[in-house]
């Protein structure tokens, strides 16, 4: 048995943050049924094709689900979207501002015909405020948030690599409908959860914000190094390749002084001796870092870090990280049935003790409208209609 084995989530989804959420569902054990639009489908589905024709951004976020193509637009397709909210749990959302209460699909509209319903709206603003009918991604939610400030070099800021606007944004609706069931199962009602993408990457970055208005100056980019912490970043060896270490309080300098640069009595140097002064002194004591570490390869510099005891890391490239003995060794990797056959991915973060997650198959658009809509009592000859009409 799995914690969510029973329930139903309908999803009304599009591009990165619902489909992140609702596939931490599936994983969990529930139903998750997909609406796209027919045809094309999810436009996730066309942003690449490098998984053997599959884009890599739907692979990633829509394993498990089962996809039902309509079009809500016609009242026929509204008529089937009621009857699988008649029997659903959850009913989550992240179309364009306001989109969904257009479409009668608003949690106002929804709550007196299914009181017991969970409904999860996601948008990047908010429902109100000047910015609701902003429109927003994650790149612009990234700038919007402070984040491209913080990140990069002096010369030029730089977004976060992945979708962290997103991925936080899919994991707060996640929480956020996991703590509405608890409630839902004390109460017996359902409820409204409306998560923003702007609101969650700034509680991401509230520890920044607090430093520089309390600090009353800005947060410097510092590339790979650490703003507030030295020494904290990315060395390179004589064969350059990089290793990223940290230091994290005295006990760590002073054996970092001893054991990894050979100099112990740096540890009591004036200029050096908290990190305060390290952080006023941060191209001096750089200098002799990098002088030491210039002089030894990486695994070198590895190694006698890992002799010190010091937190360090290779900076690994995407096929480094695919082939990592860490992941090998925890038998982290499995597979996923898809349209184009089996795909390797890794299994969820969370390992449950008492139980498996589902590691359902990435579905082609409209694969289960037929047996979706002979479920919600549809005949043969109305499927066929209903095709005909192209409200599915």
């Amino acid at each position: 048995m799995r914690p969510l084995d029973g329930m139903t989530v309908v999803a009304l989804e599009q591009a990165v943050a619902a489909p992140f959420a609702t596939r931490q569902f599936a994983d969990l054990g529930a139903r998750v049924i997909k609406i796209e639009r027919p045809g094309p489908g999810d436009f996730a589905r066309a942003y690449d094709e490098n998984v053997r024709g599959m884009s890599a951004y739907f692979v990633w976020l829509n394993r498990g689900k089962e996809s039902l193509t309509l079009d809500l637009k016609h009242p026929a397709g509204r008529e089937v979207m009621e009857r699988l909210l008649e029997r659903a749990d959850v009913f989550i959302q992240n179309l364009a501002p306001g989109a969904a209460e257009r479409l009668g699909l608003g949690a106002a509209a929804l709550h007196p015909k299914f009181p017991g319903l969970v409904v999860c709206d996601i948008s990047g603003y908010g429902d109100s405020g000047p910015y609701r009918d902003k429109k927003a991604y994650d790149l612009l939610i990234q700038s919007e948030a402070g984040m491209l400030s913080i990140t990069g070099t002096p010369e030029r800021p730089s977004k976060v690599g992945a979708s962290v606007a997103d991925i936080c944004t899919g994991m707060y609706a996640y929480s956020g409908v996991l703590a509405a069931l608890l409630q839902r199962a004390r109460t017996g009602k359902g409820s409204r959860i409306e998560v923003s993408m702007f609101e969650a990457l700034c509680e991401w970055m509230l520890q920044p914000l607090l430093y520089a208005h309390f600090a009353k100056k800005a947060i410097p980019r510092t590339g790979a190094d650490h703003a507030s912490i030295v020494p904290y970043g990315r060395f390179t060896g004589s064969d350059d390749k990089d290793v990223m270490m940290g230091i994290q309080n005295e006990r760590e300098w002073a054996a970092f002084c001893d054991k990894v640069l050979g100099r112990p009595e740096l540890a009591n140097d004036e200029r050096f001796n908290s990190n305060s002064r390290r952080l006023q002194n941060r191209e001096p004591l750089l200098a002799i870092v990098r002088q030491v570490f210039g002089a030894m390869t990486a695994e070198q510099i590895v190694a006698r870090l890992e002799s010190a005891d010091i937190a360090n890391a290779r900076m690994n490239e995407m096929h480094e990280v695919w082939d990592h003995p860490q992941l090998r060794a925890r038998g982290r990797w499995t597979e996923m049935g898809s349209p184009v056959g089996a795909i390797p991915v890794l299994r969820p973060p969370a390992t449950h003790s008492d139980f498996d997650p589902v590691i359902g198959a990435v579905p082609a658009v409209g694969e289960h409208t037929n047996a979706i809509l002979q479920e919600l009592q549809y005949s043969a000859s109305e499927v066929e209609r209903l095709r005909g009409d192209r409200a599915v």
